[in-house]
């Protein structure tokens, strides 16, 4: 019943967005899925066949200096690499903050996301693309979604869609990512930005 509630809190009192790339996916309060609690995640690609993406929210323990040392001066602090999601966790994805006067098109070790993000191609050579980037974090994994899958947890109010912004990706480790994307909606959104993490401690 908990996860009804707030889809009818959620969802049916806004216009919905859709889900594309450069769009946040932030986790329902009463999300299902435990790994996803609290998560908010960048949507990289979304298409018919499926929806790519990488977890914001999970910082790792790993140092992007032990892996991918030559990265190190694109990577904002945190320096360290963050759990993109569930999918291939060996493998890296690399989200980037293009400086404000950077024209994306002109780079092809960038793919445009929204606004000043941009997923960056990690088989590119590091300083030929560092001196465009005001930061960027690599993800290890990725989380993804198959045909109808993501459209069906948002109809049944597991995701909120929202717009990134490029401050979302370098955000301090610190922050409470999920509490701030929520409290620059519109209502009755910012009224669960203070959700705990565990119910019972309220």
């Amino acid at each position: 019943m908990t996860e009804n509630y707030f889809a009818d809190r959620l969802f049916n009192a806004l216009e919905k967005e859709e889900p594309s790339s450069g769009m946040l996916l932030v986790a329902a309060p009463g999300m299902p899925s435990p790994e996803f609690a609290r998560s908010v995640v960048l949507i990289i690609e979304h298409s018919e066949a499926y929806t790519f993406g990488v977890t914001l929210t999970q910082r790792s323990d790993i140092a992007v200096y032990n892996v991918l040392p030559e990265w190190l001066p694109a990577v904002a602090k945190p320096q360290a690499f963050y759990v993109g999601g569930p999918v291939a966790p060996q493998s890296a994805v690399g989200v980037g903050v293009t400086k404000p006067d950077v024209v994306i098109d002109e780079h092809p070790e960038f793919t445009r996301l929204a606004n000043r993000l941009v997923h960056v191609d990690l088989r590119s050579k590091p300083h030929d693309v560092v001196e465009y980037l005001d930061g960027m974090r690599i993800f290890a994994g990725y989380s993804e979604w198959a045909p109808g899958q993501l459209d069906a947890e948002i109809d049944r109010g597991d995701w909120y869609v929202a717009p990134a912004l490029p401050g979302d990706v370098v955000a301090a480790g610190s922050s409470d990512l999920w509490g701030d994307v929520l409290r620059r909606q519109q209502m009755p959104l910012p009224l669960f930005s203070t959700f705990p993490v565990n119910v019972e401690d309220n």
